[in-house]
């Protein structure tokens, strides 16, 4: 009898413990490097093979891939919003004070995204897409590799107003960069890491006539007067460009850093990471450190790769990237 009703309490239990371990909402699926390991084994090989093209025809492409990516991870979250073109019922972010007439590579995107439809229709998202090519366009300039994370939807929606408020202004402050980085689950010192993707890449002059005419003693006196030769102070010069990284342009490496301890930051965003803050051990073994940079960033990449993206049955896989299906 006593092991009759053991048994049987033993079984109640079992059966109580199915139902509360068993959870009643289905769970977010994960990110994961394998994705379309069997659903479109050769979609990364396509990707590669359009960027190494991209990036070998103009080398500051593969600045503005990564920071399309970017841009596309802090607004909603990595799910491709920022390729939305203007329709009915979006608002496009490529309208949005930072990504206006400055984010570029999306027909890149597009090239990519059409040939691996016409391998697999309707499998591989273009959040992913845009993921993969900010890894390979670093590659093709001498950058870290890191792998990518995959499985992210599309959204059906955009927010340019998300876009103005939560996208880095090159005129922030250090505190308002951190917490903007934190907001989105980074750290200062990915913070950091990502801004070295400056080491590529050019900034219009726009976004940087206030810091070479200011007169601040945190600028490089030479620096600003080789600056101000092709930014002059009315609006006729607003898109002469000018590198980020004046010393290595094209090669992903730690000049970025070095330029910054001489006071050589092009953006105000970047030299206040040098300027007596919290951040300026990091830049300082950055500087001394081209291995530990890049390994930081690989790591922080993957990291704004995992902000939100839509997954399982959230969003949709889009055919075109500029509207939703």
């Amino acid at each position: 009898m006593g092991s009759r009703r053991a048994s049987g309490f033993s079984l109640a239990c079992i059966v109580v413990t199915m139902f509360l371990v068993w959870p009643t909402t289905p769970t977010q699926a994960q990110l994961t490097p394998t994705f379309y390991g069997k659903s479109c084994p050769t979609a990364l090989n396509t990707i590669r093979t359009v960027i190494r093209s991209a990036v070998s025809a103009e080398r500051r492409m593969a600045a503005s891939l990564i920071r399309l990516h970017f841009h596309d991870c802090f607004v909603q979250g990595c799910d491709a919003s920022i390729l939305l073109d203007d329709s009915s019922s979006i608002r496009s972010e490529k309208n949005a004070l930072p990504n206006q007439n400055s984010a570029r590579g999306y027909q890149v995107i597009d090239r990519a995204k059409s040939q691996v439809e016409s391998i697999c229709p309707g499998v591989v998202s273009c959040a992913d897409i845009l993921a993969v090519a900010a890894r390979d366009a670093s590659i093709a300039v001498g950058g870290p590799s890191w792998t990518v994370k995959l499985g992210r939807r599309d959204s059906t929606t955009a927010s340019p107003d998300l876009a103005n408020s939560d996208l880095p202004s090159f005129t922030a402050s250090l505190d308002t960069l951190i917490g903007q980085f934190a907001k989105k689950g980074l750290s200062a010192r990915d913070m950091v890491a990502l801004s070295g993707s400056h080491t590529i890449g050019q900034a219009s002059c726009l976004t940087f006539r206030g810091r070479i005419y200011d007169n601040s003693s945190d600028i490089d006196a030479g620096f600003a007067s080789t600056r101000k030769r092709r930014c002059p102070t009315d609006a006729s010069g607003d898109g002469n460009l000018a590198p980020l990284d004046l010393v290595t342009p094209n090669s992903f490496d730690n000049n970025y850093f070095k330029n910054l301890i001489q006071r050589k930051g092009l953006l105000h965003s970047d030299q206040v990471l040098f300027s007596g803050g919290s951040t300026d051990s990091i830049v300082t073994e950055y500087s001394k450190s081209p291995n530990t940079f890049k390994s930081d960033f690989a790591s922080a990449m993957i990291k704004m790769g995992d902000i939100n993206p839509l997954t399982g049955s959230l969003g949709e896989i889009r055919r075109l990237c500029s509207a939703v299906n």
